[in-house]
């Protein structure tokens, strides 16, 4: 197909559905004498779910144009942003990736020839690579750094230094790579700016950027992999698919914000075949099936509430099952699934040494509870001693400076939420098993006890969104100091939201943890 398009278009073929290009005029120049070099990058963290068939869908336009691709799996950028990738399971989840996006690229017929996959730590870790990041970063400002990662690596109050690094990597890629472009969503753009800054400083030639706007998942916002109903697995049933699209927020006649039409405008009609049309299946009550030449009618039709969502989603689950198949027959080798079973472990079985090792949010057993019993401590006039309803078979003890605060009548049957694992230890002679945790501010003094969900059960546990997998300790070991490491990151939202480096604390049976009125505040 490329050998018959002209260079306006294979531009046009490189360019469509995209937000942006930086560089354009750079790209049809080099257009006019050959084939564009292009990579996209993908760092190895959670599962591919279906909303990767959007990168995969442009890149099937970018072979189509001719285009020689590289698709690069970051799993040393993984490890970087926030450790969100143990180092002992890299090289366990860039096969599962590799598998994965080939079985994609398969489902939708693209012919893999100008295509090559290569892993990130087999040039990073290079003597002349790790030379260009220490070039690098002594050009770099810390300003420049964390701007630049601001919408991609994750923005915590004590960020790790890995995470200013990460933005360099990835423009130093560009080079190392050899291409004339990199590929990426609409939030890349303050790296690519930031590419096309520093890379000439190091005597780097600047490279254009194609970027693709942000879909929405299922349910409105980003489509993620830690957010389970917002995204379909690539393995998930076809009962599964139904289940999750019924859930799908996709409100009649909005076209602004659904995920359900961004998915048909970004992969379906894109991957429709040559005079195929996309069919909306219709009850003949309601005047049969409906078809579309082109996205545009389809969403003016969505728009006047000509079509009603639950018939959309009925189409988009046909299409979505269609691309899925394929991916789901190659994930039934046995060495693929016990592939995907090392590389995402079920929650509890990873490595006791990388538990250990790894200071994140799961280790703590942070629980609703329920104050049963309360009075003042005999020998301390700040303190309450406590008797609060855990769903063990008896109420725990536990002490809390909380009689400046809140009045002992309101302490009386009130909801907690208590941090369950820490060490045992006396307090003036009284022991206490547990802490009632608490957002409190010095300036003026004020503390105010967590408030959980409406509807949270006594005992059920709360976990730190993003972070749902992995089991508690059963103690948490004072001399590795690992609730003081993670509570410095532990506070209130401007919304009074409780959260982990900008992760809100949820509970299972729904809802999120806050305070009553304090913002910004510490929770200990």
């Amino acid at each position: 197909m490329a050998d018959q398009l002209n260079p306006d278009q294979k531009y046009e073929l490189l360019s469509r559905n995209l937000q942006e290009v930086l560089g354009e005029d750079k790209i049809k120049t080099i257009l006019k004498e050959r084939d564009l070099k292009i990579y996209w990058g993908t760092a190895t963290t959670g599962k591919p779910h279906v909303a990767y068939f959007v990168p995969m869908s442009k890149i099937a336009d970018f072979l189509r144009a001719g285009a020689e691709v590289t698709i690069l799996f970051a799993d040393l950028h993984a490890y970087l942003d926030n450790m969100k990738a143990p180092w002992e399971l890299l090289a366990l989840r860039t096969q599962y990736y590799e598998h994965s996006i080939k079985a994609m690229l398969k489902s939708i017929g693209v012919s893999t020839e100008k295509l090559k996959f290569v892993k990130g730590t087999d040039y990073q870790l290079s003597k002349e690579y790790t030379l260009d990041v220490y070039r690098l970063s002594s050009v770099i400002t810390e300003h420049d750094a964390k701007k630049a990662g601001a919408e991609v690596v994750k923005q915590v109050d004590h960020p790790l230094v890995s995470g200013l690094l990460y933005p360099g990597l990835q423009a130093l890629d560009e080079e190392y790579l050899k291409v004339d472009a990199q590929f990426g969503g609409i939030d890349q753009r303050k790296i690519f700016t930031f590419a096309e800054k520093y890379l000439p400083q190091l005597g780097y030639q600047k490279r254009a950027h194609l970027m693709n706007p942000m879909v929405p998942g299922l349910t409105g916002g980003k489509m993620s992999s830690s957010e389970d109903e917002s995204k379909i697995d690539l393995l998930d049933s076809p009962a599964n698919v139904k289940k999750k699209l019924k859930k799908a927020f996709c409100e009649p006649g909005n076209i602004t914000n659904n995920g359900v039409l961004s998915f048909v405008k970004h992969v379906v009609f894109p991957l429709l075949a040559k005079d195929e049309k996309f069919v909306v299946p219709r009850n003949a009550d309601y005047g049969g099936d409906i078809e579309y030449d082109n996205f545009e009618l389809l969403e003016a039709g969505f728009a006047k509430e000509e079509i009603h969502p639950g018939d959309l989603k009925t189409a988009v689950e046909n299409y979505i099952n269609r691309l899925l198949e394929p991916v789901r027959k190659v994930f039934e080798e046995p060495s693929l699934k016990a592939l995907a079973a090392k590389a995402y472990p079920a929650p509890g079985k990873q490595k006791a040494a990388a538990i250990v090792d790894e200071v994140v949010p799961s280790r703590l057993d942070i629980r609703i509870g329920k104050i049963v019993e309360v009075s003042r401590h005999p020998d301390a006039d700040a303190l309450y001693v406590e008797k609060i309803d855990l769903g063990e078979e008896t109420p725990r003890t536990i002490v809390s400076g909380l009689v400046n605060y809140i009045p002992i009548e309101e302490m009386q049957n009130r909801m907690v939420v208590v941090l369950c694992n820490l060490k045992a230890a006396k307090m003036r002679g009284v022991e206490s098993q547990g802490m009632v945790l608490c957002a409190s501010t010095d300036e003026p003094k004020q503390v105010e006890t967590l408030i959980p969900p409406e509807g949270a059960i006594v005992g059920e546990r709360v976990f730190v969104e993003n972070f749902e997998d992995g089991q508690p300790d059963e103690v948490l070991n004072p001399k590795k100091k690992v609730w003081d490491k993670l509570q410095v990151d532990l506070k209130t939202s401007s919304d009074c939201f409780a959260q982990w480096q900008g992760n809100n604390l949820l509970t299972k049976s729904g809802g999120k943890l806050r305070s009553k009125t304090l913002t910004g505040a510490p929770i200990k």
